[in-house]
């Protein structure tokens, strides 16, 4: 979209049509004073950029997010300064996590008025510098003659890189600022991101040719090539471990498709560990690592190659380019390796049956979730019981389709992510699956649901009680249980009051019909599951080190 030299916008025209010229239509948002300039100039463009309002700002920022990893696009969101920044700084700091492309435009008192401690409204101290810690880019607008190309440049951060929040804060007397210097386009082009040195790919290529027990290691860096990376896996005849955010990278279906139990079998005996777009935190600070074992780390970011532990070769690039690279080299190289083959399809046997009888009643939940789920239904997983075996236990057969809070861990997320994600892909069913607790941190955004007519089915299952901090207590703590007991309200009533289908479900089988009920439906649905005590899932994860004392720069 070209700019016309003698068309001089104010700061709110700008960032509105820099918006809608790079691709995005929808803005989540929750409006106030120091923001009434940018959306009174928004009421003239809803028809290319829709205000969807939330009724809190931690529900705006969570359906940027969940829109945002639903689809791997860019999405927008808007909050006023002070209480409404701090009320979606939770969010934030998740799609920080999980390296989610949201741009968060964060009002600001008067500028003249900044840093001076006298008493606006939503005045806080040093607001530009949280919203820096949460954003890999953040910028302060101050004028109208700098706006256009820091508008720009936040436009061009958040197409561009290491797929993080990026911020643009913007004082109230600012938004009606004319713009001066304006860019050539408001269309930002994503910045050339580099590709590894030829002498690293050949050292790379060296290791996973030789490799006899190779393993890929996925992350949320990976989800753009799933394609690629099952045709490397295939050619290597390695398995490929997903964890919290490569899920759907390889289809479930496929034999080399392994989760956490499966790797932390074979991680003993693994000679070269491809990591692609992930920290491989877990692997190497818990799991252990030696010197018989190569690592092949490919990252888009730098400071992350070295992190951990220093790589046998780090490849800096974006994993879609890299990934093509190293199976261009390996063609016509890749041998079988059917004794590995065979290693892993017997360790996913033993392991599946081991946590399937161990863990059959949260299993039995995921069963139904899955059979009602179609394949390219989403999946959005709150801190439950039935949500964290679900992280080594549902089948996942797409990427993008299993959304996590990865390791910020944020209780509360699933309802206003799962309403991000089911606004964006309406396309495919959505089920967001949530504990008591966690249901009532974004409980208020119901009504949104209704007024937006998002079809979001919701799963609460409840044991009246933040059952898993129960469990540590009574297991770890000699069942000295403390501050763990709820009062709950009538999840399915709670929804027939906003006007939402409400539904109860007792058994697996109920669940299914129920699920199949709210996808048939093109509004949201509320079902309340009344569990008890699940047996604990935690032996899968707190799990000892296996491999030698860790090599590298951090000592752990």
């Amino acid at each position: 979209m070209s700019v016309k030299s003698d068309n001089q916008p104010n700061v709110a025209n700008l960032v509105i049509d820099s918006l809608i010229a790079n691709g995005i239509d929808q803005l989540y948002c929750l409006p106030g004073y120091q923001n009434d300039v940018f959306f009174d100039a928004l009421f003239d463009k809803q028809d290319q950029l829709t205000p969807i309002h939330t009724r809190h700002e931690q529900g705006a920022v969570y359906m940027a997010l969940g829109a945002a990893l639903a689809t791997g696009k860019p999405q927008a969101v808007s909050v006023v300064p002070g209480p409404g920044f701090l009320n979606g700084s939770a969010a934030l700091a998740t799609a920080y996590s999980l390296y989610a492309p949201v741009l968060a435009l964060v009002g600001q008192i008067p500028l003249g008025e900044i840093g001076k401690g006298l008493g606006a409204l939503h005045e806080i101290p040093g607001q530009l510098e949280m919203l820096g810690h949460l954003t890999k880019h953040a910028k302060r607008i101050t004028d109208g003659k700098t706006a256009g190309s820091l508008v720009h440049s936040a436009m061009e951060a958040v197409n561009s890189g290491l797929a993080r929040p990026v911020g643009l804060e913007v004082p109230m007397d600012i938004w009606n600022s004319r713009c001066e210097k304006l860019p050539e386009s408001l269309s930002a082009e994503p910045l050339q991101t580099p590709l590894p040195r030829p002498e690293k790919i050949d050292q790379a290529v060296q290791l996973l040719q030789n490799a006899a027990r190779p393993m890929i290691v996925v992350g949320c860096g990976a989800q753009s090539s799933s394609k690629d990376v099952t045709l490397l896996a295939e050619m290597l005849s390695a398995p490929v471990l997903s964890m919290r955010t490569g899920h759907g990278v390889v289809s479930s279906r496929n034999p080399l498709s392994i989760r956490t139990p499966e790797g932390y079998a074979l991680w003993p005996d693994c000679d070269v560990v491809l990591a692609l777009g992930t920290r491989l935190q877990t692997q190497q600070m818990n799991w252990g690592v030696d010197d018989d074992l190569k690592i092949i780390h490919v990252e888009i970011n730098e400071e992350e190659l070295g992190r951990i532990n220093t790589p046998e070769v780090g490849l800096l690039g974006d994993v879609a380019a890299v990934v093509p690279i190293l199976i261009a080299a390996l063609e016509g190289k890749e041998t079988k390796k059917q004794g590995w083959l065979d290693r892993v399809a017997e360790v996913k046997e033993r392991v599946t049956a081991e946590f399937h009888k161990e863990l059959a009643p949260q299993l039995a939940w995921l069963d139904a979730i899955r059979d009602a789920l179609p394949d390219g239904g989403i999946f959005v997983e709150d801190l439950t019981q039935v949500g964290y075996v679900s992280r080594f236990a549902l089948p996942v057969y797409h990427p993008r389709t299993c959304l996590t809070p990865g390791y910020q861990g944020t209780l509360g997320w699933g309802l206003g992510t799962g309403l991000g994600a089911a606004h964006a892909r309406r396309d495919v069913p959505v089920v967001a699956i949530m504990g008591d607790g966690g249901a009532l941190f974004c409980i208020g955004e119901l009504p949104t649901a209704v007024h937006h007519n998002i079809p979001l089915t919701i799963i609460v299952f409840n044991d009246n009680a933040y059952g898993n901090v129960r469990g540590f207590q009574i297991d770890r703590y000699n069942n000295r249980t403390i501050a763990t007991d709820l009062t709950n309200p009538d999840f399915a009533a709670l929804a027939k009051s906003f006007g939402i289908k409400g539904q109860s479900a007792a058994t697996p089988d109920e669940l299914s019909k129920c699920l199949r009920s709210a996808f048939a439906s093109d509004g949201p649905t509320v079902i309340e599951v009344p569990v008890g005590t699940f047996p604990s899932p935690w032996k899968h994860f707190l799990v000892p080190r296996v491999r030698g004392i860790s090599r590298g720069k951090t000592p752990l």
